[in-house]
Formats: structure tokens, sequence, C-alpha cells
């Protein structure tokens, strides 16, 4: 599993809008050939910042089979215009956990 992680920095006074914004993409993702999960957190102390964690089958799901399809420029076009800057996105491998 790949956990993908995405600091989400939204343009002042577009919060509200792109939450409503992500209600409808999170089911474009959700979808998606691998994917496993997602959450979207916000920020207490910054509220225009989010956190947004998919996890994947495979870095390859999300690169290729999400980011290469279809509905990713739906995805885009619901979302995208919200971020100043760009997100930074990374992924991450599970080494250690509670449970």
């Amino acid at each position: 599993m790949i956990l993908e992680v995405a600091t989400l920095q939204i343009k002042e006074g577009q919060s509200t809008n792109f939450e409503a914004a992500f209600s409808l993409a999170k089911e474009i993702i959700a979808a998606s050939p691998g994917h496993i999960s997602h959450e979207l957190q916000k920020c207490v102390e910054d509220k225009n910042k989010y956190l947004l964690l998919v996890q994947w089958e495979t870095i390859e799901a999300h690169e290729i089979g999400f980011r290469k399809s279809e509905p990713y420029l739906k995805w885009k076009a619901l979302l995208h215009h919200f971020y100043d800057p760009f997100p930074t996105v990374e992924h991450f491998e599970l080494i250690h956990t509670s449970v």
C-alpha cells in the first residue's frame, strides 16, 4: 500500500467553495482502480490549508492509472483552480503502525 500525502493551500476566501467541489470530486477518485481510501482534513491553525491522504494499492495506480485517466481531467477541472501554490504531493510506505 502507498499513502499519497498532498498539502493543499486554498486561495483566501475559497475554502467553502473548495469543500463543495471536493464533495463532487471525491466520487471520481474513489472510483479509480487501485484506490483504497481517502480522507480530507482541514488545518486547525490555517483555515485555508488541507491535507489530502489517499491510500493506493501501488504508486502506479496513482501516477499512471489515476493521473493519466479521463476522470482525472474532471478532478482537475473541479479542484485545481483553488490551489495557490500548486500542492506538494509525496508518496509514503508504511513502516510501523500501532494498530
